[in-house]
């Protein structure tokens, strides 16, 4: 009964370490290519423009002026500039030249 109850300890370490040699480590990749990179830097400004648009969306001017001529209230709603493709890049632009300066503006400017 006493044998019944025994615990090899040699023979689970080697199960232990036969089961860890089959696992499998994920691979990591600390660099990026310049692809990624530039990839990734226009994800991030499509973001940015996307939620400055939306935001200004969210705030649509709304005036009313009384037209002295006409005698009546005049209601004008100005909408925002719809972002193209144009103000994504220049938005990456600025990013690409912050990121290469190191965060410093130029001073001479």
């Amino acid at each position: 009964m006493q044998d019944y109850f025994k615990f090899d300890y040699a023979k689970f370490a080697q199960d232990v370490a036969e089961n860890m040699k089959s696992l499998t480590m994920p691979e990591v990749k600390f660099n990026k290519n310049g692809y990624e990179i530039r990839t990734q830097l226009l994800d991030i400004a499509k973001d940015v423009v996307q939620f400055e648009y939306k935001t200004k969306i969210g705030q649509m001017e709304f005036s009313a002026q009384h037209d002295v001529n006409k005698g009546q209230v005049v209601h004008s709603v100005t909408m925002p500039e719809v972002p193209g493709v144009e103000k994504v890049l220049e938005v990456a632009e600025k990013f690409n030249a912050f990121i290469n300066t190191n965060g410093v503006k130029d001073k001479q400017k």
